[in-house]
C-alpha cells in the first residue's frame, strides 16, 4: 500500500523534517560499517568456486590508467571524488605504499571491475573502492570478490576494516555489505556540486539520478 506524501512547495518554507538541496546539487545518505574481527572460516584452505576472475595488482598505474576504470566502474554510480583530483594528488595516493590498487580481471584480460584496500591508518584497512561492471554484477562473482578483499584487508595488525556506502550506490550495496558480515556504525548525509554539471563525469550518467540545473540569475 503506497504512503501518500506531499511533496514540498519549492516557493514555500519547508516543514520541520525537510532540508533544501540546491539545483545543481546532489545529497545523498552515506552509511559507514565496519568489522571488528575477520570473518569465521576466512583464512581456512578450502576448495573455492572456480570463478572467471582474477586481481591484477597495480602498482604504479598510471593515473590516465586508473581514472579510466575507475570511471567504468563507478560512473553509473556517481563516483567522482578521484576524477576530480590532478595528475599529482592521484598519483600520491595509488602509489602510496599503503595504498594497494587491484584490478578486476576476466579471462581475457578485460578489467571489469576494482578493488583499492588504503592501510594508511595503522591498525585499520578500508576498503576504499569495490565494485564491478554492470554485466559482470548479479552473477554471485561480488561474493568471492569480498572474500578476497577480505583475505587481503585483514594483514597482519590489522584491527577494524570498514567500508562506505551511500543512497546513490546500487540499492543492493548496503544489504550486501551487511550480508558479509559488516556492521553499521555511522549514518550522514553529504551535499556536494553535481559533478556531471562540472564535467567531471559525462552528463549521461547515472541518469536515474536526475540533473537539476540552477537557475541563471538575470
Amino acid at each position: 500500500m503506497a504512503l501518500h506524501m506531499i511533496v514540498p512547495d519549492h516557493t514555500q518554507p519547508l516543514a520541520s523534517g525537510y532540508h533544501a538541496v540546491a539545483p545543481g546539487d546532489l545529497a545523498c545518505v552515506v552509511t559507514a560499517l565496519e568489522m571488528r574481527a575477520p570473518p569465521e572460516g576466512l583464512r581456512r584452505l578450502v576448495p573455492e568456486p572456480e570463478v572467471p576472475l582474477q586481481l591484477v595488482r597495480w602498482k604504479a598505474a598510471a593515473p590516465a590508467k586508473y581514472r579510466m576504470l575507475y570511471a567504468r566502474v563507478g560512473s553509473p554510480w556517481i563516483w567522482w571524488s578521484r576524477l576530480a583530483k590532478g595528475d599529482e594528488e592521484l598519483t600520491a595516493i595509488i602509489h602510496d605504499p599503503q595504498v594497494q590498487v587491484f584490478a578486476v580481471a576476466d579471462r581475457a584480460g578485460v578489467e571489469v571491475g576494482m578493488l583499492e584496500l588504503d592501510f594508511r591508518v595503522a591498525g585499520e584497512c578500508e576498503i576504499a573502492f569495490f565494485g564491478l561492471v554492470k554485466g559482470a554484477t548479479g552473477k554471485g562473482l561480488g561474493k568471492w570478490l569480498m572474500r578476497r578483499a577480505l583475505q587481503l584487508a585483514w594483514a597482519s595488525g590489522v584491527e577494524r576494516v570498514w567500508v562506505h556506502t551511500c543512497t546513490l550506490d546500487g540499492p543492493q550495496a548496503l544489504p550486501f555489505y551487511m550480508g558479509q558480515g559488516f556492521v553499521p556504525f555511522a549514518r550522514y548525509v553529504e551535499i556536494f556540486p553535481d559533478p556531471r554539471l562540472a564535467g567531471v563525469l559525462p552528463e549521461d550518467s547515472a541518469p536515474q539520478q536526475p540533473v537539476l540545473r540552477p537557475v541563471p540569475v538575470a
